[in-house]
């Protein structure tokens, strides 16, 4: 029996299942982001995570984040409205308030609940602009969400930028956002430079929670056209923090003591499909839109998805002897190796 089969009805467990199960259970562990927190309000959102559907909603001050179906039939709340007092289900017209208890069902209003009906609900926390949830979590553990250098430093401007959807793995996207090769070959059109493609020698240095890297270089971070600002014989430096499996903070140190601080944080939904979510924190044009930001972003988002979404195989090979590696691929290199380590499949994702 392939191990991706569900061999009998498990609640915890999602109906469809593209991870392989021992890889899902390591997974499911971990905590990630869901969606954007200023896109919660009481009324469902719905959304996936490791092929688990999930509805979000909020009940005055109380954040919930649930199953997408409810107990009785299966229809996913996210379809229903809250009415004030929760959400009520299009089918029946069940509805779900504070801790996604079942509080009403009109074929029957007077008889009592049974726990039965509850929502299957998750471990959720807001943290940088995002809604964070682990399908695993005990509710009241403290979470273990991957720290974003300068976030609550009053110096800096925060920004959250709108999530961009991948039709891939998501240790194939991250792989890419530590790359430092792929510069002046993806990004000719945004910062990089072909003509500037030699990779210095760099170090990774393991972590608790995966490793850090820190690249100098003359590649530089501004849009291609802009004034430079003093940057000529600068050398930039790029601390990368990475936290296994799905996220890394970059760290980019420009001229005159400006930073800018970019999470990325893939949300695997499926085996081949990953939401990025990419929070920014800078203490250099706090004046300008926002929108300009955001729209810079997402070019170059943008260029790293045509790649990402092409690369074959789409699984992401733990086996180093499986693909060719070159100097400057030490960061995928330990991002792979930490990853067998903590004892995912080698063939990750296939």
């Amino acid at each position: 029996m392939n191990s991706k089969t569900i061999p009998s009805f498990d609640p915890d467990l999602p109906v469809h299942m593209t991870f392989e199960l021992h890889d899902w259970h390591l997974l499911a562990q971990y905590w990630y982001p869901i969606a954007l927190a200023r896109d919660i309000s009481d009324q469902p959102l719905g959304t996936m995570l490791l092929d688990m559907p999930l509805v979000i909603y909020k009940m005055q001050d109380e954040l919930i984040v649930a199953k997408d179906a409810c107990p009785h039939r299966g229809v996913p709340l996210s379809l229903g409205k809250n009415d004030g007092q929760g959400v009520v289900c299009r089918y029946h017209g069940l509805r779900f308030g504070e801790k996604g208890h079942c509080n009403r069902i009109p074929a029957h209003p007077e008889h009592k609940i049974s726990p039965r009906f509850n929502l299957r609900t998750y471990a959720a926390v807001e943290r940088y602009g995002l809604i964070w949830c682990s399908l695993t979590a005990h509710p009241d553990a403290e979470p273990n969400i991957p720290h974003m250098p300068n976030w609550d430093n009053t110096d800096f401007q925060q920004l959250v930028c709108p999530s961009v959807d991948f039709k891939c793995f998501a240790g194939r996207q991250l792989e890419g956002f530590i790359d430092v090769a792929h510069f002046a070959w993806v990004h000719p059109d945004t910062f990089g430079d072909p003509e500037n493609a030699e990779v210095p020698d760099y170090k990774t240095i393991e972590t608790e929670t995966g490793f850090h890297a820190d690249y100098w270089s003359s590649v530089g971070r501004y849009p291609i056209g802009l004034e430079q600002r003093g940057q000529e014989g600068f050398q930039w430096l790029r601390h990368f923090e990475i936290h296994l499996p799905f996220t890394a903070t970059l760290t980019i140190h420009f001229p005159n003591e400006s930073q800018q601080v970019i999470m990325n944080a893939a949300s695997p939904m499926t085996a081949r499909q990953t939401r990025l979510f990419a929070p920014i924190c800078r203490n250099y044009d706090k004046d300008l839109p926002v929108e300009d930001a955001y729209a810079f972003n997402l070019k170059i988002f943008e260029e790293d998805r045509v790649v990402s979404e092409s690369q074959k195989p789409e699984y992401l090979p733990l086996d180093l002897s499986i693909e060719a590696h070159f100097p400057a691929d030490r960061s995928s290199s330990m991002y792979r190796k930490l990853l067998r380590k903590k004892g995912f499949s080698p063939l990750f994702a296939a």
